[in-house]
């Protein structure tokens, strides 16, 4: 595809987006791109020429109440009415009761009774969802307007497959479980069923959303200070199972996104040999590292300045130029997305038309 040069009439707003968060985010308005937000973005993941450096802006997500787990974890964004404090908790779609804490704005599964002690005993203790049995149609109709978004559309999975076993095991059973060897030929088989329902819920938003261009699946790997489990762990007990889910999302022609909270460096090779696409570490991992060794490979999220709300446009103009100027060389092998979700006003704009003319010209 021919890439456009930049032009002034790009700026201007001809509506807004559609989104599935009630007021909770902003609604970004829509601007004369020579090109969609969503075909931009697969042209920058497939490294096939990108227009700009794609923003937060350019995404659009939703987690549908039809998935419980989402009201369960007080995580739930659709086109639905927002969920009072009162409706936020209570159980999973395993049965499993998550308490609603306030003060955080999430919930943690209620301790002190994990569901399984050993891993081997998940056939009888586990009990999975008949997921064909969800409100698939009500929820397409509820949120049927999403379909008509032009940014890069995905839906939102919590709970993947190393988040499930905690939330079965407790996190000190579900660590264990990995590296014992009494028990991971059992994980082993979970996850592999855990794989196989992700699909299936996969299956039933493709149906109801046509439109979808992406998945964003939840599996947090590390704290703020080192990852959860080693590198060869992981590639042993996690990775086929991961790669399962994304070969699906692939061959449907969705990118896969792995949401990934944690110091998880070690972990990219890993996330690269499961096919994960992109993934938005955290401040606390070197992207620009990461960045310059796997690029190629995985497109990852980089953040820009902190910049106080009371900015000056002059200060903003420069701060997004230098945020491009750092990332717009080597984009096309090596493409980032901007990870700002409330940018100070001016910011987005200027980080699209920098982009646009270090790009295109």
């Amino acid at each position: 595809m021919n890439r456009i040069p930049f032009s002034e009439d790009e700026m201007k707003v001809i509506g807004t987006h559609p989104v599935a968060t009630q007021g909770r985010m902003p609604v970004p308005p829509r601007y004369n791109t020579p090109v969609t937000s969503r075909e931009n973005v697969r042209l920058a993941w497939k490294r096939e020429g990108a227009f700009w450096i794609p923003q937060s802006s350019d995404f659009a997500t939703m987690g549908p109440r039809v998935i419980i787990d989402n009201v369960a974890r007080a995580f739930c964004f659709d086109c639905g009415p927002q969920l009072t404090d009162e409706e936020k908790g209570g159980k999973d779609m395993f049965g499993i009761e998550w308490v609603y804490v306030p003060v955080v704005g999430g919930s943690m599964v209620k301790p002190g009774a994990p569901t399984l002690e050993d891993a081997n005993d998940w056939p009888e203790a586990i009990k999975f969802p008949d997921v064909s049995t969800f409100a698939w149609d009500e929820c397409g109709k509820v949120n049927a307007k999403l379909n008509e978004t032009t940014r890069s559309f995905s839906v939102t999975i919590l709970n993947g497959l190393y988040e499930r076993l905690i939330s079965f095991m407790d996190f000190e059973g579900a660590a264990m479980s990995l590296i014992d060897e009494d028990q991971q030929d059992a994980v082993h088989s979970l996850f592999d069923h855990l794989a196989d329902m992700y699909i299936e819920i996969m299956e039933h938003f493709i149906e109801q959303f046509p439109n979808l261009d992406g998945l964003v699946f939840h599996d947090d790997w590390g704290s703020q200070r080192a990852p959860f489990f080693s590198l060869d762990t992981c590639m042993e007990m996690i990775v086929p199972y991961l790669k399962k889910v994304a070969d699906f999302c692939h061959s449907k022609g969705l990118w896969f996104q792995h949401h990934c909270c944690g110091k998880n460096e070690m972990l990219v090779p890993a996330m690269i040999e499961a096919g994960v696409d992109m993934w938005a570490p955290q401040r606390m991992n070197d992207v620009d590292m990461l960045r310059d060794k796997y690029g190629d490979k995985l497109m990852f999220a980089v953040y820009g300045p902190e910049l106080p709300r009371d900015s000056s446009p002059e200060d903003v103009e420069a701060a997004a130029k230098a945020l491009v100027d750092k990332y717009a060389p080597g984009f096309d092998e090596k493409p980032v997305f901007f990870s700002n979700m409330f940018p100070v006003p001016g910011f987005t704009e200027a980080v699209y038309k920098y982009g646009r003319k270090a790009l295109c010209g």
